[in-house]
């Protein structure tokens, strides 16, 4: 990716919540990446521990901003090379109030060969175990692997609250999961032009779990893609799925900022 930032898209018509980024690799100030947001309407920002050092820097960080959550987990493609005891302290960082969900975890069947899909299956069993002992919600990472996804969430029960980040499934899978109650979220390659498959999963994802979100500094949106992406680029995500779904934009970024409130609950001002 180059370094040249995408210009602001246009303010959202109501505010709306990114519910997935890396703002410890975007690269920055922290408040003016947040500034930026809130100015074109994203008015929470979920940021997502990899490993324990990044968990704990997002945990830091959401008990610093009122409009930043944290979740902490291993990452499917670290989990082949970690130790036992770190799921210790990723369960210790889970219990913080200011850390809203674990994740993100699941299984990756693209990055990581077969021979280590197992030691990924034993983490993702061991996250939905500390999100339904925290009472967290789940944050999930699918890639390439979604029956095994399904499969384990069933084994293992899952958790009341289960995201699917970066959903990458079809239409067939979409249906599946909002069977199970499942919520969905879209990044920025909804917009491709090769996202058939996505554009038809997102048709067909009830509205009360749909979710959004950027992966950034990953994914960014067209027409801006291959440059570095922001929360604030959400929106234009958020246009394309109005788009696609045939709905008011409003409404949508109404439904996708009262889904985030239900999953990760609201900013650090309305606590105790």
């Amino acid at each position: 990716m180059t370094q040249e930032t995408p210009p602001a898209p246009d303010p959202l018509p109501v505010p709306a919540a990114d519910s997935h980024c890396h703002l410890d690799i975007m690269g920055g100030d922290i408040a003016d990446i947040l500034s930026a947001a809130k100015a074109v309407g994203i008015a929470t920002v979920v940021t997502v521990g990899i490993d324990v050092p990044s968990s704990q820097w997002c945990a830091d960080v959401a008990a610093k901003y009122d409009d930043v959550h944290a979740t902490v987990a291993i990452h499917p493609n670290e989990a082949p090379r970690v130790s036992s005891d770190v799921f210790d302290e990723i369960a210790r960082l889970a219990a913080l109030p200011h850390v809203r969900a674990v994740g993100e975890t699941g299984i990756d069947h693209y990055r990581t060969s077969e021979e280590h899909w197992p030691a990924q299956v034993d983490s993702f069993r061991r996250h939905i175990d500390i999100a339904k002992r925290t009472r967290k919600p789940l944050v999930i990472h699918d890639r390439d692997a979604h029956d095994d996804v399904l499969r384990v969430l069933d084994e293992e029960g899952a958790p009341e609250r289960t995201v699917f980040h970066c959903f990458s499934g079809d239409d067939a899978v979409a249906r599946r999961c909002a069977d199970k109650g499942y919520y969905m979220s879209f990044a920025g390659n909804v917009t491709f032009k090769n996202a058939d498959n996505l554009r038809a999963a997102a048709e067909v994802v009830p509205l009360e779990l749909l979710l959004v979100e950027t992966d950034a500094p990953f994914l960014t949106p067209m027409p801006h893609r291959g440059k570095p992406n922001a929360p604030a680029l959400v929106a234009l995500t958020l246009r394309a799925l109005a788009t696609v779904r045939g709905e008011d934009l409003a409404a949508v970024c109404n439904a996708v900022s009262v889904n985030a409130e239900r999953v990760f609950g609201p900013d650090k001002t309305g606590l105790a």
